[in-house]
């Protein structure tokens, strides 16, 4: 069997972590899997390097940031392979470059554009394990480009896709995808699966477990993944293409997402042409709207409202004042200190009542809801972030999640 793992920073966050990936990769190894292994850099080394240029610069080119910051990759590959030989183990290190990651787009935030495995399936018949530095690549003009946040996790992913490997695993510090997050409720279990499409809902509503565009990845090219724990060989999550039996499951997961803001622009005449002024405003500011909610009161009037994270409400608020200029009757509101819930699961497409399932337990513990969103597989609504624990927990009980 060919398999990719990947090993986040906390996983090679000291030499004796590293020993212990290495003596994981080992035993695979003796058993006659082939293996490819992506590391990220030891955990901290990454804000460290960042530290280090702002030493030397207030703003540090893009392209130079780049060129610094994979280096704790490097570091992280060149230490673990040490390991491994150490275990008489045949591994080989290798960059972005040597894996021939190709990236398109900017500097510290590339894509990935295709992949070149000849150098790795070379490194695969000579009987070798590749160790290979996650979050990087070169783009055309064999310039070193970082992929940004979740970088490690997309590496691996798409390794796993160009070198045909038959499962990728994403190990890190917990055990899988769970029903909610176990430190706010108390009685979230561990999913066995989950599909792409529900991974990315959750994801897209504050669990942190993977970043959105891996799983999309993974779901364009149909890479089945397990998120499991690096610290056990316990059995994690498959995350895989949607089966007809999933949708037995009417919710799959509750997420929460704290620190939100509300903005609401009233009195907008009802013409067409507002929405797209609003927007165009807010994204050349380039704040990130999530909730959006469009309304037209007795008198006429239109009321818009946005829900964004807190950090963006003072540019969000900048940004629209041009357009409150040509609103002579338009005013601004803000909110802060709410928090979203949300619920997610493809059952919702062949079952009703979800819900009324939803609101009535909010109901009954006393939670207000503010603002609604829904999509065919998530409902998403605005609490107090203050009631925001109570509400996880009251909705994961009424979807029987934890039994």
């Amino acid at each position: 069997m060919r398999i990719v793992q990947k090993y986040g920073g906390t996983s090679v966050g000291t030499f004796d972590r590293i020993k212990n990936v290495a003596n994981r990769v080992h035993q695979l190894y003796k058993e006659g899997h082939e293996v490819a292994v992506v590391v990220s850099a030891m955990s901290g080394m990454t804000n460290k390097l960042i530290s280090m240029a702002k030493e030397m610069a207030d703003e540090p080119s893009e392209r130079e940031m780049d060129v610094l910051v994979s280096t704790g990759e490097q570091q992280s590959i060149a230490l673990l392979t040490m390991a491994l030989h150490e275990l008489g183990v045949p591994a080989v290190s290798v960059t972005g470059r040597q894996a021939g990651v190709r990236t398109k787009g900017s500097n510290t935030r590339a894509r990935i554009e295709d992949i070149d495995p000849a150098y790795m399936n070379k490194m695969f018949t000579e009987g070798n394990v590749i160790v290979a530095a996650g979050f990087q690549g070169i783009n055309t003009d064999g310039e070193i480009q970082t992929l940004g946040r979740g970088g490690s996790d997309l590496s691996a992913i798409a390794l796993a896709h160009s070198v045909d490997a038959d499962i990728c695993q994403i190990l890190t510090d917990v055990n899988g995808v769970y029903t909610a997050d176990p430190r706010v409720v108390k009685n979230a279990t561990k999913m066995d699966e989950i599909s792409y499409e529900e991974l990315l809902e959750l994801a897209s509503v504050g669990t942190k477990v993977m970043q959105s565009r891996s799983v999309e990845f993974a779901k364009k090219f149909n890479v089945p993944f397990e998120v499991r724990s690096s610290l056990n060989n316990e059995p994690g999550t498959l995350v895989t293409e949607e089966k007809p039996s999933m949708e037995s499951v009417v919710i799959r997961g509750v997420s929460i997402e704290r620190n939100q803001a509300r903005v609401t622009i009233t009195d907008i005449p009802d013409e067409p042409g507002w929405s797209g002024k609003i927007l165009t405003a807010l994204g050349a500011s380039e704040v990130n709207i999530d909730m959006i909610i469009s309304n037209i009161a007795n008198d006429g009037k239109a009321r818009h409202s946005f829900t964004m994270n807190s950090d963006d409400l003072g540019r969000a608020q900048a940004a629209l004042k041009s357009v409150l200029a040509d609103l002579p009757e338009g005013a601004l509101e803000t909110e802060a200190g709410i928090a979203k819930l949300s619920c997610v699961g493809i059952g919702m497409r062949s079952h009703s009542g979800v819900a009324a399932t939803m609101f009535g337990a909010l109901g009954e513990a006393g939670i207000n809801i503010g603002m609604i969103s829904t999509s065919e597989i998530k409902i998403s609504v605005t609490v107090d972030e203050a009631q925001i624990d109570d509400a996880a927990q009251v909705v994961h009980d009424a979807f029987e999640l934890g039994s």
